[in-house]
């Protein structure tokens, strides 16, 4: 999963410091003060609290000016965001989301226990920090969805070839034919049979026919169904396939368990490809890198003044 990762970089360093001299501010326990209304965004409400929580954690972040304004309008933000999420069905699981939690607080030598208690002394809260990290991890796939399918987000032949002239060729890419074999887990079953999925899930791949007899093959287990994902570039691999794909033996990948049970994928095909879709797609990826690094993302930036532009927002 793809993270906003200049942000949470700017956290660790907070909360090294923090877990170290364990020194809590007496602005922070404001966020147990009683609730009030602080925005409204499309019907859902933003509380003093939810903006105490995250003033708490942009003094973590060493932030600037208006704290309180700042949270304010950071977490009308993500409320959009979430809203947009939602709306395209692109949210990261509970289970991701608490995994990154628990690298999080690995990288900063700390177990999930101890971090909780850090988050919880500074007044940010772990609910609130795990919904902030949803946010980050689901957000760059639905911008990435939008601008790479829309024409407002495609190069133009012009920019197409000034970058491949700066390159001096046409990048080269490797173009996959993918299908996602599922072995659908229901939530209220999950913690009963998600092992059991998963032994099933791995036993299947060295009885795996093939793509062109998958649905068949599927047929002959309960509940495993089959999902055609077509033509999908390497630079467009989602972050948790792409190094399962890179890995796979025998044309599909080591299973991994999602929000709808246990995957696998199959790969159909593969070829290099040099045309002008897989230059774009290169050249995207690379902007995307860059971007990631710098914490800037111009799609990013506009996607969220166009939310905010339809978006009812009051402030009582």
């Amino acid at each position: 999963m793809m993270i906003a990762g200049r942000a949470l970089r700017i956290t660790m360093t907070a909360f090294a410091v923090l877990a170290a001299s364990v020194v809590i501010e007496p602005a922070m326990t404001s966020a147990r003060a009683a609730s009030s209304i602080a925005a409204v965004v499309n019907k859902t409400p933003i509380t003093s609290n939810d903006v105490a929580h995250r003033a708490a954690f942009l003094r973590l972040q060493r932030a600037k000016g208006d704290i309180s304004k700042l949270a304010r309008e950071q977490l009308i933000d993500e409320t959009l965001k979430r809203e947009e999420v939602a709306r395209v069905k692109m949210s990261v699981s509970t289970d991701d989301v608490d995994r990154s939690f628990a690298r999080f607080a690995a990288s900063n030598k700390m177990t999930p226990d101890q971090m909780a208690k850090v988050l919880n002394q500074a007044g940010v809260g772990v609910d609130h920090f795990k919904a902030f990290i949803a946010v980050q991890m689901s957000w760059p796939r639905v911008v990435n969805a939008r601008f790479s399918g829309s024409r407002s987000g495609r190069m133009s032949n012009e920019e197409l070839v000034k970058r491949m002239a700066e390159g001096g060729q046409k990048p080269v890419t490797t173009e996959y034919f993918l299908q996602q074999i599922i072995f659908v887990v229901p939530e209220a079953k999950r913690k009963a049979i998600l092992n059991k999925r998963m032994a099933e899930a791995k036993a299947s791949r060295s009885k795996f026919p093939g793509c062109d007899q998958s649905k068949t093959f599927a047929a002959t287990m309960l509940d495993v169904s089959v999902k055609p994902l077509g033509r999908i570039m390497h630079p467009e691999l989602p972050s948790d396939w792409k190094p399962l794909i890179e890995k796979a033996s025998g044309g599909t990948t080591e299973p991994r368990i999602t929000e709808k049970g246990v995957e696998f994928l199959a790969i159909c095909n593969q070829r290099q490809v040099s045309d002008d879709v897989a230059a774009e797609v290169v050249f995207r990826a690379e902007d995307l890198g860059k971007a990631e690094k710098t914490g800037e993302d111009p799609n990013d930036k506009k996607y969220v003044e166009e939310l905010r532009a339809k978006a009812q927002i009051s402030y009582p």
